[in-house]
């Protein structure tokens, strides 16, 4: 057994490194009768298929592709940054390399899983070992199939729709399967494995990481607002937006066991297992299993190399859509110029001072207190001397002079390589249930609620509600711009961005870091934005192309991203 065990784990390592995912592969090699027949083998096979669900904690994390990041230089983003994404080069993206990709190219591991979970649930129909809970690791897969599917739409739009496993020799090409026929069939397999499911799984459970009827339906409430949304509704079908105020609704009246947890930066700097009654589903880490998350991202005052090669620093874009602690955004748009809003209180030479809470939360500045230290990313006038945090310093100090603190450890916790970091990668939570809601609601002419919903998220850290009177392109833009702050670097706005279809407006704007030169006579700081990135946006890039190889592969039957055609 542990032989059979071992090639099972051989097997799984190597067809994890292939890059031809759609050739047919033997399933021969792990179909041996007797590892279908002893349950513990069974139930490793099944536990190795949850790598199938990228975590973002990466070298290259996915906000370095938006405008929460100014990335000057990276291993994979500048593609996206720039503008110079193609076909041949989208594998720099690909969550398989060694930077993570920014969780973006996600077609060969998804293609590599589904694989797996199709020959598992074959072997699971045919086998006749006695497991109890074998109906639950079914539905297990199930999810996980769904799940990827959902990955891969949100992605590429049109993909192949593979629901079985092919044998050695097989001369098979595919072809693509419309969205809405997968967004069905995901709405079908989710509400078939359901009741095989528990209603839920609290944080410190066990078993918490593993599929509920409360995950599936928080998966149908993020993908129906997708299906809604313009760039994949293209008919305009205001159904749609009902199916996706309806799902989320169901989760809200359903679930009642979550709700929003009161300490928002708490939140995403607990290790996993601790009490959260806010997180639906998540990654946990152990230290046998942790991340480095922390190190790789912050500045070098710790070691750290702020991304790598200073590439994780926020934007001034960012920053600037922070509300003021009155409720009132700092900025406001008019005929495509920002200009501060007269009516907030924003104060240009003290840019961090009554803002939303978030803002200190989430984002590290010149002044910030932590872990002991005043973070400092000044140059003095004359040029001759600077903070320790200031890019002169150390080129993993990031250019923009503001670094990312959300998810970074409380200061009882070391910022060194040598910590096992163990805080989770949260996949689903209900803040973002809420702005789905609120979203949904907006779009079927239920303004209250939409406000209803955003004011919960906002009352959570103290910040004023937004009035009766923000209502039409107001509230929509309110809207948008508060699941840019609450869900800020947890991979949304990427996706946000492309299927609201403003990414061609927002990121061919520049993008800005804050440049801060101390009068060391005075001891005055005075604070200006610089233009760090050239940002630029083709509509093309709205879905990722599918490789150039791939489609050869499949000798015309597969076609393009409809963007990239």
């Amino acid at each position: 057994m542990k032989k059979i065990f071992a090639i099972i784990l051989t097997v799984l390592a190597i067809s994890a490194c292939s890059d031809k995912i759609l050739d047919i592969k033997p399933t021969n090699s792990i179909s041996d009768a007797a590892v279908w027949s002893d349950p513990s083998l069974i139930r490793a096979y099944h536990t190795a298929l949850f790598n199938a669900i990228p975590h973002g904690f990466k070298i290259d994390m996915q906000c370095k592709t938006t405008d929460e990041i100014v990335t000057v230089n990276s291993g994979s983003s500048p593609v996206i940054a720039l503008g110079t994404l193609t076909p041949d080069n989208v594998g720099n993206l690909s969550t398989t390399q060694w930077h993570g990709g920014c969780n973006l190219n996600y077609w060969n591991q998804a293609y590599q899983y589904l694989r797996r979970i199709n020959f598992f649930l074959e072997q699971m129909e045919t086998t006749d070992v006695s497991m109890q809970d074998k109906d639950k690791l079914i539905a297990e897969a199930r999810f996980l199939r769904a799940f990827i599917y959902f990955y891969l739409i949100e992605r590429y739009g049109d993909v192949p729709l593979v629901t079985q496993s092919y044998e050695l020799g097989s001369e098979t090409t595919f072809s693509s399967t419309p969205f809405d026929e997968i967004v069905s069939f995901i709405d079908k397999e989710l509400a078939a494995i359901m009741p095989s499911l528990p209603d839920y799984y609290g944080t410190n459970d066990a078993n918490f990481g593993h599929p509920t009827k409360a995950v599936c339906q928080a998966l149908l409430s993020r993908m129906y607002l997708y299906a809604a949304s313009p760039l994949f509704n293209t008919s305009k079908d205001k159904s749609k937006w009902n199916k996706a105020y309806e799902a989320s609704k169901k989760f809200i009246d359903t679930y009642t066991q979550y709700s929003l947890y009161p300490d928002y930066e708490k939140m995403f700097n607990q290790p996993s297992g601790t009490p959260n009654s806010e997180i639906i589903f998540a990654q946990n880490f152990t230290s046998t299993s942790s991340h480095q998350y922390p190190i790789n991202t912050i500045g070098r005052r710790y070691g750290g190399y702020g991304g790598w090669w200073g590439s994780s620093g926020v934007s001034k874009e960012l920053l600037d859509d922070y509300d003021m602690i009155n409720g009132e955004p700092a900025f406001i748009w008019n005929n495509g110029v920002k200009t501060i809003n007269p009516a907030s209180g924003y104060d240009p030479q003290h840019p961090y001072d009554n803002r939303d809470p978030r803002m200190d939360m989430c984002i590290l500045h010149d002044g910030s207190q932590f872990h002991g230290v005043t973070f400092e990313m000044w140059v003095s006038s004359d040029g001759t001397s600077w903070g320790y945090d200031n890019v002169h310093q150390s080129s993993d100090n990031p250019a923009s002079n503001q670094q990312m603190r959300k998810f970074m450890p409380p200061d009882e916790i070391p910022l060194t390589w040598q910590e096992k970091y163990v805080m989770p990668w949260i996949h689903f939570r209900l803040a973002e249930i809420y702005l789905n809601f609120a979203e949904a609601a907006f779009e079927t002419g239920k303004e209250a609620e939409c406000r209803e919903y955003i004011n919960k998220i906002r009352a959570r850290v103290g910040m004023p509600g937004l009035p009766d009177s923000v209502t039409g392109e107001a509230l929509r833009a309110r809207l948008y711009n508060e699941r840019r702050i609450e869900l800020v670097f947890e991979e949304h706005r990427y996706f946000d961005l492309r299927r609201w279809m403003i990414a061609s407006e927002v990121l061919n704007r520049p993008g800005h870091g804050i440049k801060i030169t101390l009068d060391k006579a005075t001891g005055v700081k005075t604070y200006e934005d610089e233009l760090l990135l050239d940002r630029k946006f083709y509509d093309t890039m709205y879905l990722l192309p599918i490789a150039t190889d791939e489609l050869l592969k499949n000798n015309g039957t597969l076609q393009q991203t409809r963007t990239w055609r």
